[in-house]
């Protein structure tokens, strides 16, 4: 098989494995390495699109080199809202997790991440706002042993992509296109120009 064969063939592969029902919502995260080690965790637990929300901090400047190109594989959306934020998610099916250190947060590993999700996660300082938190379905946490009870965000959102992915991958979410046949075809068609 030829290097372009193997490109053509990796492609599909990738693509017959996104998940269209799991994504990761942004909101205000500043510190662009931040930005881009979520997105290559993004790629490679399989999420399709994410959300970038930005009511406070700026929208980030997303290189097409930034984090091994794992940008470039990914489909963006921009919200200005946590409102319209959450309902476009809703509208589409979502349970939205917010993360959370809530009194009534639930363990991340108690939840069904092969629902449609959406993973909120907060700016680097102030965590997920108070409304984030308080409009989604429910607040989550990664259960810590440790003096410090937080992770780096980035951190945050490899452990619970993970968590989803190991779900997902023990009912066969995975083995089989999950995509609708026209979305992926237009996709591997836009994908082998990149």
């Amino acid at each position: 098989m030829t290097k372009s064969n193997r490109r053509l063939a990796r492609i599909r592969a990738v693509l017959e494995r996104r998940q269209p029902d799991l994504t990761v919502v942004m909101e205000n995260i500043h510190d662009p390495h931040n930005v881009s080690a979520m997105l290559r965790s993004c790629d490679a637990a399989g999420v399709l699109q994410v959300e970038l929300l930005y009511t406070v901090e700026k929208f980030p400047k997303i290189g097409r080199k930034s984090s091994s190109s794992a940008n470039k594989w990914l489909a963006r959306r921009k919200h200005t809202s946590v409102e319209e934020c959450y309902a476009t998610l809703r509208r589409e099916g979502y349970r939205i997790y917010a993360t959370h250190l809530a009194a009534d947060a639930v363990q991340l590993y108690d939840i069904d991440l092969t629902r449609p999700s959406a993973l909120v996660f907060g700016n680097e300082h102030r965590g997920v706002s108070d409304e984030a938190a308080r409009l989604a379905d429910a607040n989550v946490q990664i259960p810590m042993m440790g003096i410090i009870q937080s992770l780096n965000v980035s951190v945050a959102c490899a452990v619970a992509l993970f968590e989803a992915l190991r779900q997902r991958q023990m009912c066969g979410m995975y083995d089989t296109p999950r995509l609708d046949r026209s979305l992926l075809e237009q996709l591997y068609q836009e994908w082998i120009e990149r």
